[in-house]
């Protein structure tokens, strides 16, 4: 028996006997164990929320915090659609009425937000003789005849609806409605799947031949997502008869199969009951990861499985040693099923342990991000794979301690015919550990890196395609957003940018409102932007209306009691203003939520609060950095979580990114910008300091860890050839491959090592290291693959991107460790290692 390494016979002798000597007791623990957790996995609850998706720490999402007043980005908008294109007929206006009314009792909906023509927070402003008259759009003497429909029909132009909540060409109209995080009635965190499936009942009882429903908005999107999850448990099954299939494949025992599927499944269990017992839901976005878990249960059960096979039948030799060395089979003595767990016990405790740790940290991480929603995946996936480490290092090897096979001598004797079929595949391999080979192969790996370097700054952070990226192009959802993006003249996608003054600026401070009005018409010539909105631009139209519409008018006046007048009949439901106007959004329409737009936007934003902030001495601020991407860059918490301009005595101007969705976008795709290169360090570096530990050998460490590096870059080369944008579900990905990655290189050179120690030529020994270990490698990577593998067919487009490049991981970073890893060790060892 070869351990590992001599240093760590101490331990490795300990653990057996720690182990073995106690085999019943551990069946018995981990039984009851399993039952709990059990127990608290039926407990588990989908569990998702708007606030999970944002990063509360990061400016704009305190700016977004802070002035709440304005709305957010946890909007809802449900369109009806006349499907003759003229929305006025008395059957539509009867079920334009009814559809407000029930958008407004939706469980957490905030009441005093809803806007259609319907509430009285819509309203029209006109010139008139004496002044401006105005009133609700739709009267209070309101009948379904041609008369009435045409004081409609004018009272929704002069409104200024046109685009937001009436289609330009009248064919239908809008319903709009934030929702906040807990139900105002109840005080409950709102279930965004009931108010979904509220709105797919709302959507069923209003579609009919002469109307159409389009509804869009977060709370939809967790409905669509969950219930495209709910195929995950289909895609499931299909991966547990895959694997099934491949195992038996390997072993060729149904209980050598049954073993390492029960560990898995253990450990998928004791994942989600410890979830639930640390008081985490599950969030649909994360529902894949148990499934990731047991396909890395499966993965390193096949090690520990060959192990005993090794151990068991050819004592300690891998058939094809058996095959070289001219042993005759059947004189070789057959070891006990006790024997054979302890033996591979004893070999793969150190790699083992090493690879699951990888992989544990490669999860931990991800923590970095501070995005709920990311974290709760990293402490899903950590508690899984910290899982595996008791499963498949301690209860795997004692329940093939009692593994009892009918034919020992038939079964060994088809492993061993089995063993020569795959030699010359081992053979070709084998070659790169000679000179020749070696530089061929580090040459095209370096051409590789270099095109892959080159290509992965293309690569988005963020939406590289419009629409919601989680779903497939041609789903429900993103039908109906593209029907209200081409039917409503400003789209769905906003930014609102604060500017913040001193109390009744608006009416009082004409240089404040002319910089306002400036940086809106900046922002207005920015490519990607559709529209903008902002107080100053409606002053301007009501004071050219108080002089007969005269254009010359149409500009902000210096004296208070005209821009009084011109702004006292603009309300703070509007969106333009707050109380006591020391608040004042410009509202940015964009015409997608790609990375480039929201990049475009937010710079020009950055570049001219440099040039119209207007801070007096008398407020102090730390400054603002173009590159921030946290609080701490920016302002200090107490000035992100406050008006600092508030109590100013003279003119003060602050200008702030950023609420509605694309704000969110913006806060999001920086953070993780910010977060991709500190995550890779830090996975890369736990990845040297594990490796250097084990393997005491700084050629080793790099033999194993740069075919990681190579394939990380060219999985950001596939994304951009892709279009696959670096976001919330994506990121976790790259770190993940990398940690998962690792196993490959560090079960290949655990045994490269013993023979080297052995004696073995560099070339000799790594082609008996695959001899030994490249199948059960080659199985890993294949079973890896096949479980992720069939998230490709998922309906959600996330699941099938996190799929892709899973498998590309998997499957990649085990051919680069096994046409690398020699190569590098024929360059970096030293001429007494690889000749020992």
């Amino acid at each position: 028996m070869n351990a590992p390494g001599n240093s760590t016979n101490g331990f490795i002798q300990f653990g057996q006997r720690l182990v073995f000597g106690a085999r019943p007791i551990i069946l018995i623990l981990f039984l009851l164990g399993t039952a709990a957790m059990l127990y608290q996995a039926s407990k588990l609850r989908v569990d998702a929320g708007f606030m999970k998706q944002i990063p509360l720490e990061h400016e704009y999402m305190q700016t977004f915090l802070f002035h709440q007043e304005f709305g957010g980005a946890n909007r809802l908008l449900v369109a009806l659609m006349a499907e003759d294109g003229d929305m006025f007929d008395a059957e539509y206006f009867q079920s334009l009425e009814d559809l407000t009314d029930r958008v407004t009792y939706i469980p957490g909906v905030d009441r005093a937000t809803v806007r259609s023509i319907f509430t009285p927070n819509v309203r029209f402003v006109e010139v008139v003789e004496g002044g401006f008259s105005g009133g609700n759009v739709i009267p209070s003497d309101f009948r379904p005849d041609p008369e009435v429909f045409e004081r409609v029909r004018a009272n929704i132009v002069k409104s200024g609806e046109i685009g937001r909540l009436v289609t330009s060409d009248f064919s239908g109209a809008m319903v709009w409605a934030n929702l906040l995080e807990e139900d105002p009635l109840t005080g409950e965190k709102i279930d965004y799947q009931q108010v979904a499936a509220e709105l797919e009942t709302i959507r069923s009882d209003f579609q009919n031949e002469a109307h159409s429903m389009h509804i869009i908005g977060f709370a939809k999107i967790v409905g669509d997502i969950a219930d495209g999850a709910r195929s995950v448990i289909m895609f499931f099954a299909f991966a547990i008869v895959i694997t099934l299939i491949l195992l038996w494949i390997y072993a060729r025992s149904i209980k050598l199969v049954l073993a390492p599927m029960l560990c898995a499944i253990v450990a998928v269990i004791w994942c989600l009951g410890g979830l639930q017992t640390m008081g985490f839901g599950i969030d649909p976005m994360n529902i894949l990861t148990p499934f990731l878990i047991f396909a890395i249960g499966v993965s390193h059960g096949v090690q520990m499985v060959s192990g005993w096979i090794v151990e068991k039948y050819f004592t300690g030799k891998s058939p094809t040693e058996c095959i070289e060395e001219s042993l005759a089979v059947e004189s070789l003595p057959i070891n006990t099923s006790l024997g054979a767990a302890k033996g591979a016990f004893a070999r793969l405790l150190a790699p083992g342990a090493i690879a699951l740790l990888s992989d544990t940290i490669g999860f931990l991480t991800i923590l970095l991000i501070d995005i709920r929603i990311i974290q709760e995946l990293a402490i899903t996936a950590s508690v899984g794979v910290a899982v595996i480490i008791l499963t498949n290092l301690i209860l795997l090897p004692v329940l093939l301690s009692y593994v009892k096979m009918g034919n020992d001598e038939g079964y060994r004797q088809a492993a061993y015919d089995r063993a020569g079929t795959s030699a010359p595949i081992w053979g070709w391999a084998a070659t790169m550990a000679k000179p020749g080979p070696a530089r061929v192969a580090l040459a095209v790996a370096a051409v590789l890196f270099a095109f892959s370097f080159w290509k992965s700054h293309d690569v988005q952070i963020g939406d590289s395609e419009s629409g919601v990226p989680e779903l497939r192009e041609n789903s429900r959802y993103n039908q109906d957003a593209r029907l209200i993006s081409e039917r409503f003249a400003l789209g769905v996608d906003v930014i609102g940018i604060i500017t913040e003054t001193a109390s009744e600026s608006c009416t009082e401070d004409y240089e404040v409102m002319r910089r306002i009005d400036e940086v809106a018409w900046q922002i207005r010539n920015v490519e990607g932007v559709q529209k903008v909105l902002t107080l100053s631009m409606v002053a301007k139209i009501v004071n050219a209306g108080w002089n007969e519409g005269n254009p010359n008018w149409r500009t902000l006046s210096r004296d208070q009691f005209i821009m009084r007048q011109a702004i006292s009949g603009i309300e703070t439901n509007t969106g333009l203003l707050n109380a006591d106007c020391s608040a004042m959004p410009i509202l940015v329409f964009t015409e997608d939520h790609k990375a480039e737009t929201i990049k475009r936007v937010v710079a020009e934003v950055k570049n001219l609060r440099e040039q119209y902030n207007l801070l007096p001495e008398s407020v102090q601020l730390v400054s603002q950095d173009d590159d921030t991407s946290t609080a701490a860059e920016a302002d200090s918490p107490a000035d992100l979580q406050a008006n600092v301009c508030a109590e100013a005595d003279e003119s003060c101007l602050r200008i702030r990114l950023a609420t509605g969705n694309v704000g969110v976008m913006a806060a999001v795709n920086e953070v993780i910008s910010a977060a991709q290169t500190p995550i890779l360090l830090w996975v890369y570096s736990a990845i040297v300091v594990l490796c250097l530990i084990t393997f005491r050998s700084i050629a080793a460490t790099l033999a194993i860890v740069l075919p990681l590096a190579l394939v990380s870059y060219l999985a950001y080369t596939v994304m951009a050839l892709l279009g696959i944008g670096l976001k919330v579900n994506t990121l976790p990905v790259v770190a993940l491959g990398v940690g998962i990655g690792v196993d490959y290189g560090i079960y290949i050179y655990s045994r490269l090592q013993s023979l080297l120690k052995e004696g073995c030529p560099l070339d000799v020994a790594y082609y008996r290291t695959l001899r030994l270990t490249g199948r059960a490698v080659l199985f890993t990577a294949v079973t890896l693959a096949v479980g992720v593998g069939t998230w490709l067919f998922s309906p959600l487009k996330f699941q099938a991107d996190m799929g892709l490049l899973l498998a590309f991981f998997f499957l990649l970073n085990m051919i680069a460790a096994i046409l690398l890893l020699p190569a590098l060790c024929q360059v970096l060892l030293s001429k007494k290692a690889k000749n020992a």
